[in-house]
């Protein structure tokens, strides 16, 4: 065995290793031992007063052998000092040990004392040695003594046995964190040390008849809260509903001082975030008249989520402040927000602007109008006016077109502020404007006529910034003008913008590329204009890597670029910009590739010459080549493009294009051959087209001898090759055939990869839709027990394929053997595996007609097993489902069947059949089978009082479903005989269908409104005389 340099030096400073006595002669009667059956002792030795050596445990041996009776004596022979090492050799101590003697001993070595001699080297001279204080004691000192007196440096933090580290037992006091002690009350969930600030009173023991009513309620809404906050999800929705149902009861103050602080909480989760907003939101109309104190704090909180960078969050925040509004007023509103108009803090101002959009929105322009010109007029600061241009901003971003009747008021409104004194004002009013110009698109022209002189001398006046907002404003004008005018505006101006190309502000630059964008794309601009002015100080300026390395900046040019080559042509915008497909820089190839294919896929390639496309394609095998694992989806997509438009013309081009495939397909790399397979796919319609029937054959076979791949994203793209060359070739030119690549993508298939059992299921699923004659049934029936736990998988589109694919092989095989074996799993404990075969058994029945299944179902509901029967039900609802007009053909056949389901006491069975009637009344409308469905309106009313939330919302969306297929008619004459009743959950329900009549069919319901006579008719005459007439 080797040893270290570090082992040489320890043993180096310790004592010489004496050698180990001669074992004595073995008595007569005592067994033979060797000197591995010695007994060690250690004993710990103080090093002797020799300067630089280690202190060191020595090792006592005593050279007897060990019996029962000198087994727990203590040897007190001569000792002999060996090293650590020979004493792990020797196995006298422990790895553990070792490796934590060696560190304490290298500790003591590295953290020795300076001698006079390395003081005097490591210092230059001049220094002298200081004296040191009265009563002075280095620090490093009292910490060693300390160590000393209390044991050893590896002792600290051992517990009794020294195996592990343990924390004291004192060094946690929960009262220092001031989280109380204490159990929530039985039924509420347990509290988190960041809630405490919000519920610690929950955790006192408190009488509370003694409470007075303020503080009861203050109680019961913090309990709602904690259970809506941090409780299961079915304690939250109970909790939610009482609160929402007893607002009113609580007051507004219980409510608002509870919710809107845990709002503010820095630790709040999104979801808790979501449920207290769904707090306010369902209070708001409650308490509208008790609002009005609370308003300034309900906007502090949900104001700043306006900005927020998730939308949803964005739309919550919008919807709460709009809720307020209308229950407010415009009134209320403005005096809460009036000082926030003229703040000096932008921040507050800009959400203060988004406030009044949404208001602006909910309550209608004309009731606002009035006030947002006063403020955008306001001779008091530029603060105000700078508001007040921002609110029309955001309202042409918010409302849209629907600003279009008020377009001319808006425009007027921040017209003067085009010639503020403030330059922030100017830029703010030009912005506006292009905003407005942006959202009225292609309308609105006449409009901008009071603002176009202005528009057009601060875009001959400004600088920097400031030009580029009046250059926006014009440019999204310049597409609403008639050609002429369009024409006359662009020559004008683009002398100007071209200037700005050089300019290095990246703002400027993506306003100017937008610009272009919208003056090019006009009727009125010509092509000879695009090349001559526009077309090289665009490539020079606009395609260097610096703009393509930013996102925004990267995606202003590639839509430039096309708007360019549509006025331009093909030829002078491809050219240029086929050198950047070789370009040092990843992300310029990258931007060439996307814009070129972009190009050729809008515009076609017949304008282009061979050299023009030989290039092309060399610059794609580059890129393809050099690709990294950032940008290859975006390269072979392009590539493909590419040669899509070229067709047929891109016949000469494969060879090298395949050879260079086959190439990365045998390399090492997995992302080189992963991008190969990937290309596959993209380019098989192309070699179709252009009749390489044997080259698709050759890469088949190529991609199925690499079907052992151990990367799963590589497996997933050869797979995808696999599927897209087995689409255009057929199943009978396919190479491997059909009868070899099935049972090898049958454990494929199995792979818990999303990608691969996706693209495995569709190339099945294809296979057996149109060559399934090519494989046996027994493999069929095999590949079908094997799709049942996809049919389970998380991804849709995965399941989507299962489903289609299950059909083609009960299609392919026949459908008795596939139900047979499916009825057989709905009497399997498992759930999941139960639902998964209901829609197996819906799909069969869609693809092979549901006379094929139906019959089998009715036989097996009679087995007096729930799980079978609640399969059965489950079964027929997705048939029905699927199947849509045919349900009328099968609807008197199954009405028996949902007739004992509807009577079973089991509220699965009733769920279970409500669902089969709403997609049979669905399926059958229109369809003169009205019979059947009011029989059967007859046993879906009487469970209109189920309390399961599961049972009454399948009810309800059959009598629903029912209200379509025999009209609101019918459903009225059920309801009034409850509407008046003396119970008020009675009277509940009815007014719930009621209301969903009238919301859903409130015209058609208009003929079955009772007749109301008159007491006094010549003053009121309720009688509807023409629903009298008939013809």
């Amino acid at each position: 065995m080797k040893r270290s340099r570090d082992d040489d030096h320890h043993r180096n400073q310790e004592e010489e290793v004496k050698e180990p006595p001669k074992q004595k002669i073995k008595p007569n009667n005592a067994p033979y031992r060797s000197q591995w059956d010695l007994k060690p002792t250690m004993i710990k030795e103080e090093a002797k007063g020799e300067k630089g050596k280690i202190d060191n445990k020595t090792i006592n041996i005593k050279d007897e052998p060990i019996n029962e009776s000198q087994e727990n004596k203590e040897p007190i022979e001569k000792t002999n000092k060996i090293s650590l090492h020979d004493q792990l050799m020797a196995g006298i101590i422990t790895p553990k040990e070792y490796v934590t003697l060696k560190n304490e001993q290298e500790y003591k070595w590295r953290n020795r004392a300076f001698t006079t001699e390395m003081l005097n080297e490591l210092l230059p001279v001049g220094f002298e040695i200081a004296t040191p204080p009265e009563g002075y004691e280095q620090k490093r000192q009292m910490e060693l003594k300390q160590k000393q007196e209390t044991g050893s440096l590896t002792n600290v933090g051992v517990n009794e046995k020294g195996d592990y580290y343990t924390i004291p037992e004192d060094a946690v006091n929960p009262e220092d964190f001031n989280v109380p002690l204490g159990d929530t009350e039985e039924g509420l969930p347990s509290i988190k040390p960041d809630d405490m600030k919000f519920f610690a009173p929950l955790l006192e023991e408190v009488n509370e008849e003694e409470l007075t009513k303020e503080e009861r309620n203050e109680r019961h809404v913090m309990k709602l809260l904690l259970k809506i906050k941090c409780g299961e999800p079915i304690a939250r929705r109970k909790s939610m509903r009482t609160i929402t149902l007893r607002a009113t009861q609580f007051g507004a103050k219980a409510i608002f001082t509870q919710v809107l602080p845990i709002l503010l909480s820095t630790t709040l989760e999104e979801y808790e975030r979501h449920n207290m907003l769904k707090v306010i939101d369902r209070v708001l109309i409650k308490l509208a008249d008790q609002l009005k104190p609370f308003v300034h704090k309900i906007l502090y909180v949900t104001a700043p989520l306006l900005i927020n960078e998730d939308y949803f969050v964005r739309t919550e925040a919008k919807e709460i402040i709009s809720n307020v509004a209308k229950a407010v007023g415009l009134v209320t509103m403005i005096r809460v927000m009036r000082l926030e108009l003229e703040t000096p803090e932008e921040y507050v101002r800009n959400i203060t602007a988004r406030i009044f959009a949404v208001v602006t929105s909910t309550l209608g322009i004309p009731a606002v109008e009035q006030f947002i010109q006063v403020v955008c007029k306001s001779k008091q600061s530029w603060e105000a006016r700078h508001t007040g241009t921002k609110i029309v901003q955001q309202i042409a971003r918010l409302m849209g077109l629907a600003v279009l009747p008020h377009l001319k008021s808006l425009v007027n409104m921040v017209a003067d502020n085009l010639k503020d004194k403030e330059h922030r004002v100017r830029i703010m009013a030009a912005q506006t404007i292009a905003d407005l110009a942006n959202a009225v698109q292609p309308y609105g022209i006449e409009a901008f006529d009071p603002v176009l002189r202005s528009l057009w001398e601060g875009a001959h006046h400004h600088r920097g910034r400031g030009l580029a907002a009046f250059l926006k404003a014009i440019g999204f004008i310049i597409p609403l003008m008639s050609p002429e005018h369009a024409h006359h505006y662009t020559m004008n101006i683009m002398n100007t913008v071209v200037k700005q190309f050089s300019s290095n502000d990246d703002h400027v630059k993506r306003t100017v590329l937008k610009v272009v964008s919208q003056c090019v794309s006009t009727d009125g601009i010509e092509g000879h204009f695009v090349r001559s002015v526009i077309l090289d100080d665009f490539l020079k300026f606009f395609w260097q890597p610096r703009m393509a390395h930013d996102r925004r900046n990267y995606r202003e040019v590639v839509n430039t670029t096309i708007a360019i080559a549509e006025k331009a042509g093909v030829v002078p915008i491809v050219e240029p910009i086929c050198e950047f497909m070789k370009h040092d820089n990843e992300v310029m190839r990258k931007m060439a590739i996307e814009s070129i294919s972009r190009i050729l896929s809008k515009l076609g390639a017949t304008a282009l010459s061979e050299r023009l496309q030989e290039q092309l394609v060399d610059g794609c095998r580059f890129a393809f080549d050099s690709a990294v694992d950032l940008h290859f989806a975006v390269l072979l997509k392009g590539f493909g493009q590419i040669l899509k438009s070229f067709g047929k013309m891109a016949k000469p081009h494969l060879p090298e294009t395949l050879g260079s495939i086959k190439y990365n397909l045998s390399n090492n790399r997995a992302l080189s051959r992963q991008m190969a397979a990937e290309l596959i796919g993209e380019i098989a319609p192309v070699l179709s087209e252009c009749n390489e029937i044997s080259a698709l054959q050759h890469m088949g076979q190529i991609l199925y001898e690499h079907l052992n791949e151990e990367y799963p994203e590589v497996l997933s793209s050869i797979v995808k090759g696999l599927y897209a060359i087995t689409k255009v070739l057929g199943m009978s030119q396919m190479q491997p055939p059909i009868r070899d690549l099935l049972p090898r993508m049958a454990p494929i298939m199995m792979n818990r990869h999303e990608k691969v059992q996706l693209y495995s299921v569709k190339l099945i699923g294809l296979i057996a839709d149109k060559g399934s004659e090519h494989v046996i049934s027994q493999e069929w029936m095999r590949i079908c027990f094997k799709l049942l736990e996809l049919l389970k998988a998380f991804k849709k589109s995965i399941r989507q394929a299962a489903m289609r694919t299950f059909g083609y092989i009960a299609r392919c095989i026949g459908p008795q053997e596939v139900i047979s074996a499916l009825l057989d799993h709905l009497k399997v404990q498992e759930r999941q595996l139960r639902v998964c075969t209901t829609v197996a058994i819906a799909v069969v029945g869609e693809t092979c007609g549901p006379f094929t299944v139906i019959p089998s179902l009715m036989t097996e509901y009679r087995i007096p097993e729930m799980n079978v029967q609640n399969g059965v039900l489950k079964a027929l609802a997705y048939l029905f489902e699927y199947i849509a007009d045919d349900c009328k053909d099968y609807i008197y056949a199954v009405v028996p069947l949902i007739q004992d389901a509807m009577m079973e006491r089991d509220h699965v069975h009733r769920h279970l059949g409500s669902n089969i009637i709403q997609q049979l009344a669905l399926g059958c409308y229109g369809q003169n089978r009205e019979d059947a469905l009011i029989h059967l309106l007859n046993f879906v009313w009487p469970n209109l009082f189920e309390i399961d939330i599961h049972v009454i919302q399948s009810v309800m969306n059959a009598l629903d479903a029912l209200r379509v297929a025999l009209g609101p008619t019918i459903l009225l004459l059920y309801t009034y005989q409850g509407l008046f009743h003396a119970a008020q959950k009675v009277r509940s329900r009815y007014w719930k269908v009621y209301n969903n009549i009238i919301q859903s069919s409130q015209d058609a319901a208009v003929p079955s409104y009772p007749r109301i006579l008159s007491e006094h008719p010549e003053r009121n005459d309720y009688n509807r005389y023409e629903l009298d007439m008939f013809i």
